[in-house]
């Protein structure tokens, strides 16, 4: 059987790579990934990514603001990684209402919906 395979994107070239799971074992350092089109740093996301189209800037604009806030896309042991915003108004919906609240952005960012 082959080895299990997660999610890595290239941000500024708009792609996304299907490689095996960094190893635990390995330092940091030794397991960053780079890409094979302009050789930057690869963002590991998770294995229940699913990457918007190269030519959606508003997609990937919202995938940039998610990554930066430390939001990935990793499976629970039943479901997928839960709800994620796909548009800037939602994104800007949600960062109003923590900005309001005070509640933090990354858990704002989850919600599926706004009280």
């Amino acid at each position: 059987m082959p080895p299990a395979r997660t999610s890595f994107v290239c941000l500024p070239c708009r792609a996304s790579y299907k490689q095996p799971y960094p190893t635990p074992a390995r330092s940091a350092k030794s397991d960053q990934r780079v890409c094979p089109r302009c050789a930057g740093t690869l963002i590991h996301v998770g294995s229940a990514f699913a990457p918007p189209p190269r030519r959606d800037t508003e997609g990937w604009r919202v995938l940039s603001l998610l990554l930066h806030a430390g939001i990935r896309f990793h499976k629970s042991c039943c479901a997928g990684p839960g709800h994620r915003p796909r548009t800037l108004r939602e994104v800007r919906e949600r960062m109003t209402y923590a900005r309001r609240t005070g509640e933090p952005i990354a858990r704002a960012l989850v919600r599926p919906e706004l009280p």
